[in-house]
């Protein structure tokens, strides 16, 4: 759950890790992370101070992956030109069900990509 940098098609994220308390945010908009498409910045809450869930560091972390590759894959449609052209099919591109199906299936597929030499 460490700050750093990461490259977004040549174009430089840096992802943030706050407190919820920090960030204003994750109350107002009741959520746990969201990517910043024009700050370059993937911010995520420090699971350890979001509100009832402090009690379980297994869940915590498996979440926080979770959470974390969505974002990424909100960047990487941003990023590719993808979000502002998504509009005359419904948004396809910001719909949080399509980024999830991307952020959730992306380890099993470079999985797939590894077996077969195709990374």
């Amino acid at each position: 759950m460490s700050n750093c940098k990461i490259n977004i098609l040549g174009t430089e994220y840096q992802v943030l890790t706050k407190n919820y308390n920090e960030e204003k945010s994750f109350e107002s908009r009741k959520i746990y992370a969201f990517c910043d498409l024009y700050a370059k910045e993937i911010i995520m809450c420090n699971p350890h101070t979001y509100p009832g869930w402090d009690d379980d560091d297994k869940t915590l972390e498996t979440y926080h992956k979770s959470m974390l590759r969505h974002e990424i894959i909100h960047a990487f449609l941003f990023e590719s030109g993808l979000s502002e052209n998504s509009a005359s099919t419904e948004a396809w591109a910001t719909n949080e069900e399509m980024v999830d199906w991307f952020a959730r299936q992306g380890p099993k597929i470079y999985a797939a990509w590894k077996d077969a030499d195709a990374e």
